[in-house]
């Protein structure tokens, strides 16, 4: 049986095996759901059939069901998803944190694929591969007009295989360089660092929610308890998208006493409702805790913030966070596909939700908004301090990040950045431990000339602008000598100068420039590293310990 075939006798079992009716046009509104489902099914198989045995050209079967499921997926959220047997080992890899392959993140460029960044101790890394070197050939076969995802889909495999790649090495005498990698099952790190600050905080950033976070976690935390320096600890969480649910709750658990209420899930389906509680005793539920979050912090990452905030035993510091609060399971589905599809919604212990978007109300061009905050509700925690559900969770201390420019963005945008840290790679076998490294004068002027001002794409926004507003001003008329002579004058004042840009710029170019470098060196260590020089949550974090009483004041402002 082709694969065209099954997939229509697949849709006909389906509809087969729901209740057949006759419905007629008055009783069309006291239909069940079930019958509704019977019904469109029956049309949506008689369609397909129609459509595969007469239609003038050969139908893909495949990507034809695709866009269909795709389309009626598209209305609801979007985390409810369709996921191919071809995308089921990378949906698994996100929930176990592993995966058989090289290790390393790859890029598309201009040029191509490029190693972005090798993962330490990694079979890439032990092998030799480079951020900067760009993939020319896998096992023979030439990469070239190939995407990440199939460079990637080639590098990946059955741990104990091997591979082999061809990269081109910028500035080396040797550029084009040929490993043979065995592939490894890679384990990534959910705490790629932790430390203990000069000023007694005790530093952990957890970049995901995976099956291993609560044990890394709670490694960190046991290590850093056993430096007598330390006077409080830092959860960084900023970034952090989310993952299983199942490992908040057991990192909440290492700051809270056993059998405390973490959230409850609320579904349509009553089975779907379910009361998550800590189960085992806390590493130290006295400490003093301060979790910091950002617009990029969702999901389970939400959920750890949000509950410790409910139960004030930790101060929330940063921005709001990103407002997911619904849930979502697997399902299989035939030939080896599967279904991730949104169950329920939890809420936390203040019984809050913080979804922030209402996906189940769309505007009519089809787009969905965030909850106003008019709409939201005031919620309480334990202590009886009001929290809003309905916009994410709102930290204690909110800490302003700033804007980024267009010229930073430019460099970012346009890889200026990574490339001149694959530059200064080449030139450089080592350099300073990471928390001593800085970008000084000599590197940030071979920077400067490493940037050529012909290539290099400025959004002139402001010269744009100032055009449109000429035309506008001949349009209706009120262009004369004068008005001609401040526009020219105004022109001169707008027009760019790289190298005065970049120079006033130099603080902000040096906080690309430092990760970039560091993580060349030290890995994911040193970017993270790279951004605690620099960190304005951890200044406010370490300002708010300086004043007596402050952090017990924010969290139990009722007591004397």
């Amino acid at each position: 049986m082709n694969k065209c075939s099954r997939i229509w006798l697949f849709l006909l079992l389906a509809a087969l095996a729901l209740p057949s009716v006759v419905v007629s046009a008055g009783d069309k509104d006291k239909e069940s759901n079930e019958a509704a489902i019977a019904r469109n099914l029956t049309i949506f198989n008689s369609l397909y059939k129609e459509l595969a045995v007469n239609y003038v050209d050969t139908i893909d079967p495949d990507k034809t069901i695709n866009t269909a499921v795709g389309a009626m997926l598209s209305q609801l959220d979007p985390y409810t998803e369709y996921i191919k047997a071809e995308d089921r080992e990378d949906f698994m890899m996100v929930s176990t944190g592993e995966y058989g392959g090289i290790g390393s993140v790859i890029q598309q460029t201009k040029g191509g694929v490029v190693i972005s960044e090798p993962y330490e101790g990694s079979p890439a890394a032990l092998a030799g591969l480079k951020a900067g070197d760009k993939i020319v050939m896998i096992d023979g076969d030439s990469t070239a007009g190939w995407t990440t995802s199939k460079v990637s889909e080639r590098l990946k495999g059955q741990a104990n295989t091997n591979v082999k790649v061809t990269v081109k090495r910028p500035y080396a005498a040797d550029s084009i360089l040929t490993f043979d990698i065995t592939r490894r099952k890679i384990q990534i790190p959910s705490v790629p660092y932790y430390d203990v600050m000069d000023n007694g905080a005790g530093y952990i950033v957890l970049t995901t929610f995976n099956e291993n976070s609560p044990e890394e976690v709670k490694n960190a935390l046991v290590e850093i308890k056993k430096n007598p320096s330390v006077k409080y600890v830092v959860l960084d969480l900023r970034g952090n998208g989310g993952g299983i649910l199942e490992s908040a709750v057991k990192i909440v658990n290492l700051f809270v006493p056993k059998n405390t209420e973490v959230l409850r899930t609320k579904g349509r389906v009553k089975q779907n409702e379910k009361i998550y509680k800590t189960t085992q005793k806390p590493v130290d539920e006295k400490i003093p805790l301060v979790v910091l979050i950002d617009g990029g912090t969702a999901s389970a990452a939400e959920i750890t913030a949000g509950a410790l905030q409910d139960l004030d035993r930790a101060v929330v510091v940063g921005s709001r966070s990103f407002g997911k609060g619904l849930v979502q399971s697997t399902r299989s589905l035939p030939y080896d596909n599967m279904l991730k599809l949104t169950i329920a919604k939890y809420y936390i212990p203040s019984g809050r939700l913080i979804q922030a978007i209402d996906y189940s109300h769309r505007n009519p061009d089809g787009s969905v908004g965030r909850i106003p905050d008019s709409l939201t509700t005031v919620f309480h925690t334990a202590g009886g301090r009001e929290v809003r559900d309905g916009g994410g969770i709102t930290p204690d201390i909110s800490v302003d990040w700033g804007k980024i420019n267009r010229l930073t963005y430019n460099i970012i945008r346009d890889n200026w950045a990574f490339d001149f840290a694959t530059k200064f790679v080449a030139g450089h076998k080592t350099i300073a431990p990471a928390k001593e490294f800085v970008i000084t004068d000599s590197v940030f002027a071979d920077f400067k000339r490493f940037i050529d001002p012909e290539k290099f794409n400025y959004d002139k926004v402001c010269e744009s602008g100032l055009e449109q507003l000429r035309e506008t001003a001949e349009t209706e008329g009120y262009m004369n000598d004068s008005t001609k002579a401040a526009f020219d004058a105004l022109a001169k004042l707008l027009h760019h100068n790289l190298e005065q840009d970049l120079d006033h710029n130099r603080k902000s170019i040096e906080e690309i420039l430092m990760p970039e470098i560091l993580k060349r060196y030290y890995y994911q260590k040193g970017i993270v590293i790279a951004g605690l020089k620099s960190d304005e949550a951890m200044d406010t974090v370490a300002e708010m310990f300086a004043k007596p009483g402050e952090y017990e004041k924010i969290l139990h402002p009722a007591r004397k």
